[in-house]
């Protein structure tokens, strides 16, 4: 096993459970990412939702965004829009998948779990 040191391990370990702190140091401001786009902070939020979905993310990349995005004031109607939105271009199994942790990342029951 390699020789980890206790900032790195750190450091990996939280950007891997998607702690804001961590993904921040290793992939920069999104402040900065949100001006340089010059996009509204809703939209920019929703833009990152679909490239979440396009890219098959992992699901701590979803519970991070999405509490970005609710932050922004995006609504889930505004989620279920973009999932709609992006369906012809991503195709049904990524929309099926991607619904699945955006419900996760709400804490959404699924259907018979309440």
């Amino acid at each position: 096993m390699a020789v980890v040191g206790a900032e790195t391990h750190q450091t990996l370990s939280g950007i891997s459970a998607g702690s804001a702190d961590g993904l921040e140091a290793a992939l920069g401001l999104r402040e900065a990412d949100l001006k340089f786009s010059g996009l509204d902070p809703r939209t920019f939020a929703l833009v990152k939702i679909a490239a979440l979905i396009a890219l098959d993310a992992p699901p701590a990349s979803y519970a991070w965004q999405i509490a970005n995005a609710m932050e922004e004031g995006v609504t889930p109607e505004d989620i279920v829009g973009v999932l709609r939105a992006v369906a012809p271009q991503v195709g049904g199994p990524r929309i099926v998948a991607a619904a699945a942790e955006i419900m996760v990342s709400m804490g959404l029951p699924f259907e018979g779990e309440e």
